[in-house]
């Protein structure tokens, strides 16, 4: 069956979606199928509502649009657009789809957050927040990611992110916004090992080999997580009280 952009944009109800002057119809007709396909596969495997993929349609898409040399995906924060390049943004969607949920949840979770903040940065810097079941659930997430099993130290994650910084001289592995989109990654790719639009290299690539990427029993209990915050959050979404809202 024959996708395009348009279908997408009306199903999951994006913002928007823009394609770049320099995408020729046959390779938008092919970049609708694939972000149908990884969409597809990334609402069936959080078990959540197309308005949760849009963010309660506030989320827009780019393909092939601008860019910085040597990076082939981004989210904006400041624009809220999820963006992929022409040919080089397969297996980048669910790390940068993990970005714009981070962004979105913060303002819903958190008393005080910038425009431009994350909540995996927010709760690391102990912010104030609004009590919800859900957002304990999401902080378990955090504490996955970012803590050891005990919950009293940093995680495996955090330092070899850290190390890998040290390494570049810079701070870019070790923020937390960073690490929790590779650990969703992690989580999805586990579940969806077929989907190399959606997300692919937390296993078998160097960052991988680097410690990346969560590993091992740290990677059970962040999958553990994730797992229950969205299937607690699709659940809530489903009763009839709840439709069409998506705060905590």
């Amino acid at each position: 069956m024959s996708i395009s952009f348009v279908d997408i944009r009306r199903r999951y109800d994006f913002r928007s979606i823009e394609i770049g002057r320099w995408v020729t119809e046959s390779e938008r007709d092919r970049a609708a199928q694939r972000f149908h396909g990884a969409l597809d596969t990334l609402k069936a495997t959080l078990g959540v509502p197309e308005q949760v993929i849009s963010l309660k349609s506030s989320l827009g898409l780019q393909y092939g649009i601008g860019g910085q040399l040597g990076v082939c995906a981004h989210y904006i924060p400041a624009t809220r657009q999820l963006a992929l390049a022409k040919n080089a943004g397969a297996g980048s969607l669910a790390h940068e789809w993990f970005h714009a949920f981070d962004h979105y949840i913060a303002s819903k979770v958190f008393l005080q957050s910038g425009r431009q903040a994350f909540a995996s940065s927010l709760w690391l810097d102990s912010q104030r927040f609004k009590p919800h079941a859900l957002t304990s659930l999401l902080f378990r997430c955090f504490e996955a990611i970012l803590l050891d099993a005990d919950g009293t130290g940093p995680s495996g994650l955090f330092n070899a992110s850290r190390t890998a910084d040290t390494h570049r001289n810079s701070l870019y592995w070790a923020r937390p916004e960073e690490m929790a989109a590779r650990a969703f990654e992690a989580f999805i790719e586990d579940r969806a090992p077929r989907d190399g639009f959606l997300v692919r290299g937390t296993r078998n690539s160097e960052e991988a080999r680097l410690g990346l990427y969560p590993s091992g029993a740290e990677r059970d209990r962040v999958a553990a997580a994730f797992s229950d915050y969205f299937a607690s959050l699709g659940r809530a979404l489903s009763r009839p009280a709840k439709t069409g809202t998506m705060s905590h």
